[in-house]
């Protein structure tokens, strides 16, 4: 619950942020001068861009969760099984391996969305955040019968 409450918070603030970067972007185009309306139109390019990530930033993160709940609903989540250091993170031999066995499972059924997943969590937990959000979004679309690139 903290995690939703933390990204609906940043996303309010990008997008305060983004309306006032593009209001006053809209004044340097009402000026009317050649180089403020070059400058203003610039300016009005960086939140619509923001907006842009934002959206498929969200978008992605609520794909992931329906993933979650309907992984959960099954009883196929991974299970906790990691050792933890005194300080509460997470040991890095204890990651790879289980990283090791999720990738097992995972090349041997690599059209299965449940695999991917459990896979995305184990590079997660392996602080590979790049792998873990390709093998998410590959997991998002084996589940919804969209063509994966090898």
């Amino acid at each position: 619950m903290r995690a939703k409450i933390t990204y609906l918070v940043t996303a309010a603030v990008l997008v305060f942020y983004f309306v006032l970067v593009g209001s006053r972007g809209v004044m340097f185009i009402q000026s009317g001068t050649a180089i403020t309306v070059t400058f203003g139109v610039a300016v009005l390019i960086l939140p619509v861009i923001g907006l842009w990530f934002l959206w498929k930033n969200t978008q992605f993160v609520r794909r992931a969760n329906a993933l979650a709940a309907e992984l959960d609903a099954e009883g196929g989540l991974p299970v906790d099984e990691l050792k933890r250091l005194p300080s509460g993170r997470i040991d890095r031999d204890s990651a790879d391996e289980v990283f090791a066995k999720r990738k097992a499972e995972t090349e041997t059924s690599p059209d299965d969305w449940r695999c991917w997943f459990r896979l995305a969590v184990a590079y997660h937990d392996a602080r590979d955040t790049p792998r873990a959000r390709k093998a998410m979004q590959r997991a998002i679309a084996l589940h919804d019968g969209k063509p994966v690139e090898a």
